[in-house]
Formats: C-alpha cells, structure tokens, sequence
C-alpha cells in the first residue's frame, strides 16, 4: 500500500488516549468534548476521530474518512515535493592545455546539462609543475563562461583551491536566454549556407 509509510503517524478512535479532545472538521462545531462522546459524534457522521495535533492541550481532532486524510496528506506531500526542485551538480574537468575539440565536447555537454536543469561546475586539474599554468587555465575557464553566457551566470568565478581551479555556473531561468548568433566567420552575400550532417 502506498499509504503505509503515512499509516500508524497518527491514532484514530480508540488509539487516542485523552479523556477529552478538541474536535474540528466540515459541518462540526469546533469545542471540547469527552473522547466518549468525540468518538460517538464521528459515529454519527460514519467517519474516523483522527487525532491531528497530539502536543494540544487538549489534543486535536479531526471527523474525517482515514484514508481519505491519508490520501490528502499524500496529495500535499507530493506537490510540496515537485515545488521542491531537485538540482544536480555536473562537474567538468579539463587540463591547462586543453585543445579546442576537447574544449568544445565538454562545451556541448555542459550546455545539455544546464538545458536540464542542472548546474555545472568546471575545474582545471594542474597536475605536478602545470600549476605554473594557473593564469592559463583561469583564462580558460572565463572563456568557459563566457560561451555558455547564453546559458548560465557565474555562481562562482574561477578560484583556485590546492590543484583545481574551479568555476560554479547555474542554468539560466526560462525566458532569460538571449537569441545569440554562433560565434562563426559571415558567410558572403547570397552565398546559399552549406547543410552539414552529423
């Protein structure tokens, strides 16, 4: 049953130990009443005494259906858990010297990446005396943000932590995007664009 996990959080009719409790509920006048009494009114209504609010004093009732309180509990756990978003961190790692058809792999992933949705973290690995390269590897890093301005803002600009030097980006919320041409040499006057396959 998917409603087991929510089943046995709270005591219903003769679970509730209190010898009064405060009823509420649709078409109840809200008061105090003997559990006996609480019990025979919800009865009447062909309903459960749910006990919603134990640490009351006195404890808090409500005349309900159980499984239908079970299944809005359910209802509202739910949709609180799609507003929560759940974002993932990508890491993307290059070297000091990475040549542009590895940079542009990585470039494509990360784009993909933070069209889901998900946030992208770049770091350069300097490996032995290639920490002399720092000033190269931050320059490519901002150039790394810089083509995925489309995209992403800066969260983090690069910062060099032992041997990485990494930079946080974050997608871009919908309809921030600009309509930015490729960065590609102008092709001449009525000269027809070429079809590439991939």
């Amino acid at each position: 049953m998917k409603n087991d996990s929510l089943k046995g959080q709270h005591r219903i009719n003769e679970q509730i130990r209190a010898k009064e409790v405060r009823i509420v509920g649709d078409n109840i006048e809200s008061a105090v009443y003997p559990i006996a009494q609480a019990l025979r009114i919800a009865e009447e209504h062909e309903a459960d005494l749910v006990e919603i609010s134990p640490n009351a004093v006195p404890p808090v009732c409500r005349i309900i259906d159980y499984s239908k309180f079970l299944y809005q509990l359910k209802k509202r756990a739910k949709e609180q858990k799609a507003k929560q978003v759940k974002v993932n961190v990508k890491e993307i790692r290059f070297g000091p010297q990475t040549d542009d058809h590895d940079y542009n792999f990585k470039l494509k992933h990360a784009i993909g990446f933070l069209q889901n949705g998900d946030k992208v973290k770049a770091y350069v690995f300097f490996k032995g005396r290639s920490i002399l390269f720092k000033e190269q590897g931050e320059v490519l890093l901002l150039r790394f943000a810089n083509d995925l301005e489309e995209y992403a803002k800066v969260e983090q600009m690069p910062l060099l932590e032992g041997k990485r030097m990494t930079i946080a980006l974050s997608p871009k919320k919908p309809g921030t995007k600009k309509a930015v041409k490729p960065a590609a040499a102008p092709a001449g006057k009525g000269e027809p664009k070429e079809k590439t396959e991939e």
